[in-house]
């Protein structure tokens, strides 16, 4: 499956902005759709997961509380709603697709076979 991440941009701290990710598999209801995030000199991490089956989530410690993962179903689209964002938020951002993913799981990104490309959140302080 590919997946097309948009939405990133500039923003200011304690704003807001909307990543969207569109699978090209219209099936996807085996698939748990995941964010992940990598700042320059940093790992990639976790920040948060949806399984479209049953619409669980998580999400990673840092961004509890502040970002929201959602699906719609009908645009086959996953959003990652980001608001009271920091400076530390700033990251590329990707979309990734695992099938059939257990919960345990779900927020390991070895557990993702498919990534899209990215998109760019920068948030000035």
């Amino acid at each position: 499956v590919q997946l097309q991440a948009s939405g990133g941009g500039l923003v200011q701290a304690g704003g807001s902005v909307r990543l969207s990710c569109a699978p090209s598999d219209r099936t996807f209801s085996d698939y748990t759709m995941g964010w992940f995030r990598q700042a320059p000199g940093k790992e990639r991490e976790f920040v948060a997961a949806i399984r479209f089956r049953d619409g669980v989530t998580r999400y990673g410690a840092t961004v509890k509380g502040r970002f929201t993962i959602s699906r719609d179903n009908a645009k086959n689209t996953v959003y990652l709603q980001m608001t009271s964002l920091k400076p530390e938020d700033t990251a590329l951002y990707y979309c990734a697709a695992g099938r059939r993913l257990i919960l345990s799981s779900i927020m390991s990104q070895t557990s993702y076979g498919n990534w899209g490309q990215g998109t760019q959140v920068t948030v000035s302080s």
